[in-house]
């Protein structure tokens, strides 16, 4: 437990799942202050980044106001303290993921410089021109163009794995696309624009049984459910602080010691080395090797924190409240004339979002008239324009939830969609 916060983490911890399923009642919008302060926002944007807590932001406060100093660097009490706290929030990711090491654990600024640290490092390690990288066409660009550029670089091959009309992943396309010339496997565990869950374990299997690594983007899953390095089976693992409740500008790379010992690092810099001279470098162990430069110790320190937070309310009250949140969601929007909704239908196979679009009314349209009336959700092609072009249209809305939501919030959308088609087609 980090020393930057010393009061309750939550007013509402551990409640059963079935009293926190109650979506009628919101004990946890207390925490947060924005939305404290806010009372008539119905903030659905949880998936481009989350609320913080109050334990969150008074701990980046208390870490400047009382150990503020360069980690790494020095000698001295501050720098010290500095230090440990870094020291304790490595432990304390790798408890959320169920790792064994704490020294698997990397800090980079988010998901986007985790998997191009991946892409670029497993590029020079393990690719050469005719092996296959294999991802699947719902990515996040961010999951998407590394592998693409490393891959045009090493005369590698791009493969993507197709869902099915459901948004799923079959056991037949996994088995088609991962094959002997397989080097990297890398996939979303939960799609950012679907919402759909992917087989990790079964990709990772398959993976490791044609001789390749599995690389995870945890980015949307890591908020909603539990997430188990070893039962995944993958070998890394990427996600960022600010989707769970934690600072921006901080995210998380886990991999197995044995391939993060064998990679190179992406970047190169102050604290990153063991030794230097003129003409050669030798890297310092991991995690170190991949940490050029000062690192952001007050984000990662408030990050322990926002872990610590969802401890303390409770990943099996989230996902009951959230599962409720997602299934009146998604009902709600398919009963609206005119409304199309992409992906599952059946509800209970999404986690956090539902995207749709309403008949003749352009997405940025929907959401900044959804804006006048306080509902802030998203609009565009939400960095995943292959799985769009895939689905047959070129961007939609996307309503995403935590478990800080309420009915409330999706009846001021409801409304707020009802309002819309009453401008463009005349009805409400």
């Amino acid at each position: 437990m980090s020393k930057l916060f010393d009061g309750p983490l939550t007013v509402a911890p551990g409640l059963d799942p079935a009293v926190a399923a109650n979506i009628d009642e919101n004990p946890y919008r207390a925490d947060f202050p924005l939305l404290a302060n806010s009372p008539g926002l119905a903030f659905l944007d949880s998936a481009a980044t989350a609320q913080r807590p109050e334990c969150v932001l008074e701990a980046q406060k208390v870490f400047y106001e009382t150990m503020n100093a360069n980690p790494l660097r020095g000698l001295y009490g501050l720098s010290i303290e500095a230090t440990e706290e870094i020291n304790e929030a490595r432990a304390t990711v790798a408890r959320f993921i169920g790792a064994d090491d704490p020294r698997e654990v990397i800090f980079t600024r988010n998901t986007s410089e985790s998997l191009n640290l991946a892409a670029r490092s497993l590029g020079d390690l393990l690719l050469k021109p005719g092996d296959q990288v294999v991802i699947s066409v719902m990515e996040h660009h961010s999951n998407l163009i590394p592998w693409q550029q490393v891959c045009a670089e090493k005369g590698a091959e791009l493969v993507y794995l197709y869902p099915n009309d459901e948004g799923l992943l079959t056991p037949e396309e996994i088995e088609a696309k991962i094959g002997p010339k397989t080097r990297i496997v890398s996939i979303a565990h939960v799609s950012n624009v679907l919402g759909v869950e992917n087989p990790v374990h079964a990709i990772a299997d398959r993976a490791h049984e044609m001789g390749a690594v599995c690389v995870v983007d945890a980015a949307q899953s890591a908020p909603h459910i539990k997430i188990d390095v070893k039962e995944l089976g993958c070998d890394l693992l990427a996600f960022s602080a600010h989707k769970v409740f934690g600072p921006l500008g901080i995210g998380v790379l886990w991999g197995k010691m044995a391939l993060l010992e064998k990679m190179p690092p992406f970047l190169t810099g102050g604290e990153m080395i063991d030794s230097v001279t003129e003409t050669e470098a030798v890297w310092a162990p991991v995690p170190e090797k991949f940490e050029a430069g000062t690192q952001d110790a007050a984000g990662i320190a408030a990050t322990a924190v926002a872990l610590d937070y969802v401890d303390e309310v409770g990943l099996d009250a989230i996902e009951a409240r959230e599962d409720a949140l997602v299934a009146e969601l998604d009902a709600r929007l398919r009963a609206i004339p005119g409304v199309t909704v992409y992906g599952p239908t059946d509800a209970t196979k999404r986690h956090g979002v539902v995207a749709f679009n309403l008949e003749g009314v352009h997405p940025h349209d929907v959401a900044s008239l959804l804006d006048s009336k306080d509902v802030c959700i998203r609009a565009g092609h939400h960095c995943a324009q292959p799985l769009l072009t895939y689905l047959g249209c070129d961007s939609t809305n996307r309503a995403s939830v935590a478990f800080y939501n309420d009915r409330s919030d999706i009846d001021q959308l409801v409304d707020g969609i009802e309002f819309v088609r009453g401008i463009f087609h005349g009805s409400c």
